[in-house]
């Protein structure tokens, strides 16, 4: 018999069907593996990432993170591995949650559990299982807010979750969508898609500015447990 410390782990591939222990195993075991999820017990292996998702990425993520700064009590993640059930374990592109009193936790071993009240995917189209097994997976979970930025129609869809379904969310007449999770959350869509982060950057600092956004931090403020 092979001793067990012999015995070397097959990769991941994509369809392969595996419990989330076994996929853990698998995934530390292959280190120069950026990307891979499990969604209803199914391995999704990650193509190399082209401009064309790249960039978008890093505008939501410049986006969330000028959030984040003036927002203490929320936390942003790029890429981070999410448990969310048995069978479940997505990479979202970005995440934003509570760090107190919200539906996710750090766990021991330094990985998010649960589900983050805000996640962000960039997708190809609407064809891609962002959109599909994906999102049911996410709604199931309960993150409140999902937003997917389909990069070839050019089309940001912006859900939140109520009596258990995803609903879209649509733009204001000014075309800014704005969180109902995280007040001051403003978005200017077609600025986004127009690739002008400073017109998108400078809506997003008239939400910070708002009452509703105050009134928010100091919510999340009395939330923080006294040293």
């Amino acid at each position: 018999m092979t001793p067990e410390r012999f015995v070397k782990l097959p990769p991941l591939e994509n369809g392969d069907r595996l419990t989330r222990a076994e996929f853990e195993c698998r995934y530390a075991a292959m280190p120069h593996l950026k990307k891979a999820e499990l969604i209803e017990g199914v391995v999704y292996v990650s193509s190399p990432v082209c401009v064309i998702h790249s960039q978008p990425h890093a505008d939501f993520m410049t986006w969330l993170g000028v959030y984040r700064a003036a927002t203490p009590g929320v936390a942003c993640y790029d890429n981070p591995t999410v448990r969310l059930d048995a069978d479940n374990e997505p990479q979202p592109d970005a995440v934003l949650r509570l760090e107190q009193g919200g539906t996710s936790r750090i766990s021991d071993d330094g990985y998010l559990e649960g589900a983050p009240e805000l996640v962000v995917e960039i997708a190809a189209s609407s064809a891609s299982y962002d959109l599909h097994d994906k999102q049911r997976v996410y709604g199931r979970n309960g993150i409140q807010e999902y937003i997917v930025w389909r990069t070839y129609s050019q089309r940001i869809d912006w859900f939140y979750l109520e009596d258990g379904e995803y609903k879209p969310q649509f733009p204001d007449a000014a075309g800014i969508l704005q969180s109902r999770q995280f007040l001051g959350l403003w978005l200017a869509v077609n600025a986004l898609l127009a690739g002008n982060l400073a017109e998108v950057l400078q809506t997003l600092q008239q939400g910070i500015a708002t009452p509703d956004h105050q009134t928010f931090v100091e919510t999340l403020r009395f939330s923080i447990p006294k040293a």
